[in-house]
């Protein structure tokens, strides 16, 4: 039924990595995994997958790494004949090829990496819709925000015939509608960049094309239960960040299209399940004896990650054991599922990615989005008429609240805290002990998000009141995080991409969006603040380079991001939203300057331009 490469037994996976968290007479798997197992499309899959891994690898000894070395690529490429053929024909790995040969050889059997993907023109943009940003009045702004409305154009695509009609030739995973892809090396769709990119197609008025991105992502999750990381087969262990929920409802919001509420309603429901599925859900008793359950990230895979796996064998080298191994390619895996590969907001030791310890972290914002997801769902219930579907979603959302509160809030720091679980099993039927000493008061973005939820109210209730509300924003002016060009991911150079001085997109809006409508004159001041800056220093670097990028580095406005595993990449999708969104929400008054501040310019209290 669901293709992709063959996933260890998710039995032993939990035997291996977590003895504690659920009982062992529970069955750790999802309908889908098990239907998935021994199919003929995932053998066919795990042949294609097990070819390209090879041609990665001699890739490697050849070009070697960096240069012209991405690992990603090789496990892109579409076959352009019989496995068995191009599997004879690949060159002895020793001596291994000259790159003349791995070129002739890579250019005879295979299409080139994205090739699968067909240029596509959307049928509802328009060069200037009506209505578009009716308060940026800056012509310099406008004549920009055009520019970035018209890369929808470019980063649409949609699946070529062929992917659906062989796909033991395709890492690709054959998708009904239009896509929109982030850019560059990321030639597929990903799951939480496409709430970014809807968000963006609705300011953009594209509403069918962001229609279009959500039913993909539906029917992603009626085929394998849940949304993959993205649309490869090789992505199908892990999921990303759950946002299915809030695209359904923006879209909804914009257009008023009831029946699209009903098509994805379904998937919901199931991806929810995958959530609160054993290898997700976690028991925790907090102090005052009260259990709660909260989720956390963990992928079902203990191998290198296919489209890395040069990169993490590497890593893996310096360790010995066969099982140590298949532990950390767990936790990378897991720390992929995340959405923020990789930070030292997952390692014990910050310098040492080997000390990875993502499934042991109930994290404040996957907690936030599945909150999320209950409430959208309660609404979506109501909307349809299945009332009790309501009242047990809006029950549901209700507990987490309190077990977000009672287990990640820190009322020292007035920011909601990460909480890492022992890994020595210390726990009594599969309950563990809330311990203060295990939240992480380390300062990293992700401990603000949960502002975002003001912006979703429950009739006039808000998730942090007015006055919880000032002393996260005040907590959140004194972190350290607000940079001359927006917000820190963190506050530590590992020169890990999600650490300092990156910011990314989705972090700025989120926390932006939390700002703007929790309920004082001061905290929507510092939202406009926190989008200027952002806004500013994505118009600089484009402006400088003609292009958007995946991140920024915010220690200077008009600078892109660096670090991490890849070299830096252009597009870019969830960017483009995101600046759009900021335009949407706060427009751009004729004359406020667009460019980026003058050195010493005083753009936020405590915080100079570069």
């Amino acid at each position: 039924m669901a293709a992709g490469p063959p996933r260890p037994h998710p039995v032993l996976l939990l035997l291996l990595f977590l003895p504690c968290l659920f009982p062992s007479q529970m069955a750790p798997t999802t309908a889908a995994a098990a239907a998935a197992a021994g199919s003929d499309d995932e053998a066919s899959s795990s042949a294609l997958l097990a070819l390209l891994l090879r041609v990665q690898t001699e890739a490697l000894g050849t070009l070697g790494p960096g240069g012209d070395f991405d690992p990603k690529m090789y496990v892109d490429l579409p076959l352009a004949t019989d496995e068995r053929a191009a599997a004879a024909a690949l060159p002895p790995a020793s001596p291994g090829p000259s790159r003349e040969e791995l070129a002739s050889y890579v250019a005879r059997y295979y299409g080139e990496a994205g090739s699968d993907l067909l240029e596509a023109d959307p049928p509802d943009f328009e060069a200037e819709p009506r209505g578009f940003l009716p308060r940026v009045v800056s012509p310099a702004a406008r004549a920009w925000a055009l520019q970035v409305h018209a890369l929808w154009k470019e980063l649409a695509r949609r699946v070529a015939p062929g992917v659906a009609a062989r796909p033991e030739r395709h890492t690709l995973l054959p998708l009904p509608g239009r896509v929109v892809v982030p850019g560059s090396r990321f030639r597929e769709v990903y799951y939480w960049d496409s709430y970014w990119v809807v968000r963006g197609l609705l300011v953009s008025k594209m509403y069918d094309t962001a229609k279009d991105i959500v039913l993909n992502l539906v029917y992603m999750v009626e085929k394998y239960g849940f949304v993959p990381n993205g649309a490869r087969s090789y992505y199908t262990n892990r999921s990303q960040p759950p946002l299915l929920s809030s695209m359904v409802l923006e879209v909804y919001g914009a257009t008023g299209d009831v029946e699209f509420v009903r098509r994805a309603f379904p998937s919901l429901l199931k991806e929810h399940s995958f959530w609160m599925s054993e290898i997700h859900n976690v028991p925790i008793k907090d102090s005052h004896g009260q259990v709660h359950n909260l989720s956390r990230y963990q992928a079902r895979w203990n191998k290198p990650r296919p489209e890395s796996a040069t990169i993490d064998e590497e890593l893996a080298s310096k360790i010995n054991s066969v099982a140590d191994k298949e532990k950390l390619y767990h936790q990378i895996a897991s720390t992929a599922e995340s959405g923020w590969d990789f930070s030292s907001r997952w390692m014990r030791n910050s310098t040492d990615m080997t000390t990875l310890a993502t499934t042991y972290i109930l994290p404040v914002d996957l907690n936030t989005f599945i909150f999320k997801m209950e409430r959208d769902i309660a609404v979506f219930a109501k909307l349809l008429g299945e009332n009790a579907t309501s009242e047990k979603f809006l029950e549901a959302s209700k507990a987490r609240h309190i077990a977000i509160d009672s287990v990640l809030w820190n009322s020292e720091m007035e920011q909601w805290l990460d909480y890492w679980l022992p890994t020595d099993g210390d726990c009594q039927k599969g309950v563990y002990n809330w311990k203060s000493e295990s939240q992480n008061r380390k300062i990293f973005a992700s401990n603000f998000i949960p502002l975002w939820l003001n912006a979703y109210p429950s009739g006039s209730v808000q998730f942090a009141d007015a006055a919880k509300s000032e002393r996260v924003m005040a907590s959140l002016q004194n972190s350290g995080l607000l940079c001359a060009a927006g917000i820190a991911t963190s506050l530590t150079n590992t020169s890990q991409q999600w650490d300092f001085p990156n910011g990314w997109a989705p972090v700025q809006h989120l926390i932006a969006e939390g700002l703007l409508h929790s309920g004082s004159e001061e905290a929507t001041r510092l939202a406009e603040d926190i989008a200027t800056r952002w806004v500013r220093t994505n118009y600089a670097t484009y402006k400088a380079t003609r292009a958007m990028h995946e991140k920024y580095d915010v220690e200077a406005c008009g600078k892109f991001g660096g670090g991490g595993e890849y070299k830096p990449q252009t597009g870019f999708g969830w960017s483009n939203g995101v600046v759009l969104t900021f335009l949407e929400d706060f427009g751009w008054p004729e004359h406020k300057e667009i460019d980026c501040p003058r050195r010493g310019e005083v753009v936020l209290a405590g915080t100079q331009s570069g």
